[in-house]
């Protein structure tokens, strides 16, 4: 049986050898045997016992109480493993949850600020956001749209704006081309280009059926659409014309 000295243990369970020195001070953790030069060296049993030692310490148990319950005669082995792995499962939980939490304010505080609910919806009219959101819970639940939602707070303002940009400018472009056919391929290359930034929006929250929420997105967007001319584009026109390209680029798609 190898027997392990103070300085081999310490590096070997990760503690300092002043704490192994306390433990023997207090009768939490005796070597196996003391040489007649005063070296301190220990068993197997020593190593499972300061493996106890260190799961319980690192539940916050003081060392008083640990030692009491390490030399309770109706102390288990096995019960105490089983116990320290749920118990270690929960805390690992526990920071998973608060890392999410960090790694969020981080996205935040890098993008400067954080979007607001009303900011998801700037420049749109109230009763249009209320057609738009109570269209998509129908079609794919309160839960996917929140999270939706949740991702595009996550873009931050910056982010935002250059998308809410770059498909403004689509459109534009898209309105310069509605005498030609939905299928031509300048028109399509715009579509693309459409298609990429609306999945990058949703933040991959629509993984199944994404070519079927962008078809029912441009179905939404031309039955939303008042009649109106806003920028110089005539919406609803162009509404039906994106709605006829985008069937088209979904057919090359499935």
């Amino acid at each position: 049986m190898d027997n392990y000295s103070v300085k081999k243990l310490s590096r070997l369970a990760g503690v300092s050898v002043r704490t192994l020195h306390l433990y023997d001070k207090m009768d939490l953790l005796k070597p196996s045997v003391r040489t007649v030069a005063g070296y301190r060296l220990y068993g197997e049993q020593e190593l499972l016992r300061l493996q106890q030692i260190l799961f319980y310490r690192e539940l916050d148990f003081p060392l008083k109480e640990i030692g009491a319950l390490l030399d309770d005669p109706t102390f288990d082995l096995l019960q105490a493993l089983e116990g320290h792995k749920t118990a270690l499962l929960a805390r690992k939980e526990r920071i998973n949850t608060l890392i999410g939490t960090i790694e969020k304010t981080l996205v935040t505080l890098k993008n400067q600020t954080m979007l607001q609910a009303e900011d998801l919806y700037e420049g749109i009219p109230r009763e249009k956001v209320v057609a738009y959101r109570t269209a998509a819970i129908s079609q794919w639940g309160n839960e996917t749209v929140s999270a939706v939602e949740s991702t595009l707070r996550e873009l931050g303002k910056d982010e935002m704006e250059k998308m809410q940009t770059t498909l403004h400018d689509i459109s534009t472009r898209l309105t310069t081309l509605m005498s030609k056919d939905p299928g031509n391929q300048e028109v399509q290359q715009c579509i693309a280009l459409r298609y990429q930034i609306i999945t990058r929006l949703t933040g991959g929250k629509i993984e199944t059926g994404k070519l079927e929420y962008f078809r029912k997105l441009g179905e939404l967007y031309a039955e939303n659409n008042p009649g109106m001319p806003a920028d110089g584009l005539p919406n609803r026109q162009l509404a039906q014309f994106i709605q006829n390209a985008t069937h088209h680029y979904l057919k090359t798609k499935q």
